[in-house]
């Protein structure tokens, strides 16, 4: 049997020979100048060289490589699956594949081989082999992946690592998403969002805009920031400004979205028109009270005259013009310090002593309020760099407002303690009607007050006092009261 397949073996390779010699001699010129090895194997995988580049490519002599077998070249690694491509080329199937070779000096090389059948009288007698070296081109390739790699690391950590929001979506769904995005979607982790609806997180005041936004960028537009807003995953809306642009992502397109939360630029806006406001307020006030003293001093001075008269109905009404000129004084004195704040005296000061003097003073009004002032020191940290009397002024200010929200009497607290960060914190609690949520940010306000008759200046320039300190102020309020919170540095 083995005798029969040797013959027939033997039989196919003088075919295979007398047809490079007969068939393929005419092509050897063109052979020749290929930089290609082009080469024959019969059905045992022997090489017969045609063309010179046979030898460079793998290293050996014409009649050393005439004795070679194709799995003798091959490497290793690739031993198994570069035999399988012969085989099924020998079942008349045309291959390409790429594989590695070992050249004579014991290099390894990367080719691309191709292999088709070669038909005599209709029965396969041997294999046509192209052999291309690759490994310039591999090592180009490699290079150029491993940079391509490297810029998508860069990109990535840039990504990772950028204080804003970065968003990689199809359509409408979330396909990546750095950091800072988990944190401003108000999630744990990524697995929250990937794969979520965008529009899930989106205002639905913004769906339209968002929406038309999406085609533009997936028709290859470019879309500037815009401002939007965003329901994080606890319900809370944060301001944002948006801008995407087309990408690629996992080779599908996509849109790289920047999500940029705006919440401090816009309290900084407001506190810059706040200012604005106060810088206006201020020189209307300088203008007013100069101009209404003037004649405000004549009006005084023809009322003493008229107090002269002895009739009693006059008296009375001189009474009230007196008290309306007084309020008018006041006022005036209240414009004057926010057109011209005092100068800051700062001086060591104890915070004990500041407020006893001012439930002291307020002490007679509170009782006949029916109202009962407390104050608890919860620290030992009273000492503050300050300047005292305007202080003094503040809790003044606090107090009488607290005094005057309970008509009907009740009870002031006032805790001082010290939150453990250099500041000391003096939280005043009333229990009066309090102060609807629609006024709370109007506050502080020039002119705004939620008492009839108020002013609003004394909460403002209480305000302005406390940030002259490098302090802070808020107020919090509901049905059951007030509580006003400051905290002044001691440090």
């Amino acid at each position: 049997m083995n005798s029969s397949i040797s013959d027939f073996k033997r039989e196919k390779r003088k075919i295979l020979e007398n047809y490079v010699k007969e068939s393929l001699i005419t092509y050897n010129p063109l052979f020749a100048s290929d930089e290609d090895a082009i080469y024959v194997m019969d059905l045992d995988g022997f090489f017969i060289p045609l063309n010179p580049a046979c030898e460079q490519l793998f290293g050996y002599e014409r009649e050393q490589f005439c004795t070679m077998t194709y799995m003798k070249v091959l490497s290793l690694e690739h031993l198994e699956r570069a035999l399988s491509y012969f085989y099924q080329s020998l079942e008349g199937k045309l291959q390409n594949f790429d594989c590695q070779i070992i050249h004579q000096n014991g290099q390894t090389l990367d080719v691309n081989m191709t292999m088709y059948p070669i038909l005599i009288k209709d029965k396969i007698v041997g294999v046509y082999g192209v052999a291309k070296n690759i490994t310039e081109i591999k090592y180009k390739r490699k290079q150029l992946m491993d940079q391509i790699q490297q810029r998508e690391e860069i990109y990535r950590e840039i990504v990772e690592h950028s204080p804003d929001a970065v968003i990689i979506a199809a359509q409408e769904r979330i396909l990546f998403a750095n950091d800072t995005a988990v944190q401003l979607f108000g999630v744990t982790t990524k697995e929250e969002i990937m794969g979520r609806n965008l529009m899930d997180f989106l205002d639905p005041s913004y769906l339209d805009i968002a929406k038309q936004r999406i085609n533009e960028v997936e028709n290859g537009q470019y879309v500037d920031f815009i401002e939007e807003k965003i329901i994080r995953n606890d319900g809370e809306t944060v301001e944002v400004e948006v801008k995407a642009i087309p990408t690629i992502f996992q080779h599908e397109p996509a849109r790289h979205i920047i999500i940029r939360d705006i919440t401090e630029r816009k309290k900084t806006q407001q506190l810059l028109l706040q200012s604005e406001k106060l810088s206006a307020a201020g020189q209307l006030a300088a203008g007013i009270a100069h101009e209404i003293r003037n004649p405000l001093t004549a009006v005084k001075g023809f009322i003493q005259l008229v107090e002269d008269n002895e009739q009693e109905e006059i008296h009375s009404y001189c009474e009230i013009i007196k008290e309306e000129l007084k309020r008018i004084d006041v006022i005036l004195t209240e414009l004057l310090v926010l057109a011209k704040p005092q100068e800051l005296k700062f001086e060591k000061a104890n915070v004990m002593a500041i407020l006893e003097h001012v439930k002291a003073l307020l002490d007679t009004q509170a009782n006949l309020n029916n109202t009962e002032i407390t104050i608890q020191y919860l620290t030992t940290q009273l000492d503050l760099n300050c300047d005292e009397n305007q202080l003094k002024q503040v809790f003044i200010n606090f107090l009488k407002n607290s005094i005057e929200a309970m008509p009907n009497g009740g009870n002031i607290t006032i805790k001082v303690a010290s939150n453990g960060t250099g500041f000391l914190n003096i939280s005043l609690y009333d229990q009066g009607c309090g102060i609807p949520q629609e006024h709370l940010d109007r506050i502080g306000q020039p002119f705004f007050s939620t008492k009839e008759g108020g002013t609003g200046l004394g909460l403002m320039i209480s305000k302005q006092i406390i940030e002259n300190h490098s302090g802070q102020f808020h107020i919090s309020s509901n049905q059951s009261g007030t509580i006003i919170e400051v905290m002044l540095p001691y440090k």
